[in-house]
């Protein structure tokens, strides 16, 4: 606490600056907060969007591997393994056939039905990572 020359007291002048030095500092540290929550926000999208590339690429993979087996004639393999390298890493897509049994509503059997599983496997930041599909191909 100061004196000037009147004998006036500065106390209230200096209390006025505290304050002042308080709300700046509380407004930074809001603004510290907000920037911390915005740049795990936009982290939380780079990995959702990374996730959702790594998705469709395997899709793409399962749907032209099914593609594959529809259209060449024949038997498909009883068991099957590829590694396929996307760019981003090596996808493992194992293919797996069996006979099915299948009936009519009347009791008939239907022969040549086969089913056909497709999985990949890959690892994505660690984790390994899974998708399958399953699908029937009629050979006589």
């Amino acid at each position: 606490m100061h004196v000037d020359s009147r004998g006036c007291r500065r106390f209230r002048k200096d209390v006025r600056h505290a304050f002042a030095l308080a709300e700046v500092m509380l407004g930074l540290l809001i603004f510290s907060i907000g920037i911390i929550a915005l740049g795990r926000t936009v982290s939380n999208c780079v990995n959702a969007s990374a996730l959702s590339a790594d998705d469709a690429r395997v899709r793409e993979i399962l749907a032209n591997r099914m593609v594959e087996i529809e259209t060449t004639p024949g038997q498909p393999d009883k068991s099957k393994e590829f590694k396929i390298d996307t760019g981003f890493g090596i996808v493992k897509l194992v293919q797996k056939a069996a006979p099915q049994e299948m009936k009519e509503e009347d009791g008939t059997e239907l022969t040549g039905i086969i089913r056909v599983t497709l999985t990949a496997n890959w690892t994505r930041g660690g984790a390994d990572q899974s998708k399958q599909i399953a699908f029937y191909v009629y050979r006589l």
